[in-house]
């Protein structure tokens, strides 16, 4: 059996308690070294056989679980954040229903929601922006057409931007191109929970500049919409006047 367990964005207390129990049963780790915080694999039981992915191919990756399910042995594959956000994670679930090896899925906390917690931000602020478009910019690999970041900049809603910020000064021109005013709330969240975290707030037109300031080129969320700056409106779900399904609002 092969488990895949979101890690969480960095701090070791933020994985789930599902994703720590399989880690602690693992006889076999596979587990991303370039981002993965190592004092989760303190938990591993002893014997456990420890292997990092930064330096693996696929091919290299599958071998270590056929090897481990051949043996009766049981894996966890540990990716950063949650598995399902730029994880590479169906290239692995589909060569193991290939190779007929059982496996699930164990969601985590996502370097999205650490970076959005480190800023106190709520994403989706009423009267300011009730969607969130998660995207990357286009760098040495392709995005598919129809989503280049000019063109979801022009919904003018809450983004987030992964992969991106050895790119800032692409970022600031795509954002500009796609109708972003010029100082439109940015920030910048460099290794969200872990215990150099870094946040640096900005506008779209200062990114690159402010990124450059601050020595961040990598392992850092790109966040820019309204939602990190003001006025905004309370929820009604919480207004006295407000009827719900539990209560009855009053005049």
């Amino acid at each position: 059996m092969v488990h895949f367990v979101g890690a969480g964005p960095g701090a070791p207390d933020l994985i789930t308690v599902r994703g720590a129990a399989l880690l602690r049963e693992a006889d076999v780790v596979i587990y991303a070294g370039s981002l993965v915080n190592p004092q989760l694999l303190s938990d591993c039981k002893p014997g456990c056989a420890l292997h990092n992915s930064a330096g693996m191919t696929l091919p290299e990756v599958l071998a270590v679980m056929e090897r481990a399910e051949a043996a009766g042995k049981t894996t966890v594959r540990l990716h950063t954040g949650d598995p399902s956000l730029y994880g590479a994670l169906r290239e692995q679930l589909d060569a193991l229903e290939e190779r007929g090896i059982a496996y699930d899925v164990t969601p985590g906390v996502s370097s999205l929601f650490g970076a959005a917690a480190a800023l106190n931000a709520e994403l989706t602020l009423p009267g300011v922006s009730q969607s969130l478009i998660v995207t990357r910019l286009a760098g040495r690999t392709d995005v598919p057409q129809g989503e280049a970041l000019r063109d979801f900049a022009r919904h003018g809603t809450s983004m987030a931007l992964f992969l991106s910020a050895g790119l800032l000064e692409r970022v600031r021109e795509e954002l500009l191109a796609g109708g972003c005013a010029p100082d439109t709330p940015a920030a910048l969240v460099y290794r969200a929970t872990w215990p150099d975290e870094k946040t640096v707030r900005c506008t779209v037109d200062t990114l690159a500049a402010a990124g450059a300031a601050a020595g961040i080129r990598k392992t850092a969320l790109v966040l820019v919409g309204g939602f990190l700056g003001a006025p905004y409106e309370k929820s009604r779900l919480y207004d006295p006047s407000f009827t719900t399904g539990y209560r009855r609002g009053g005049a």
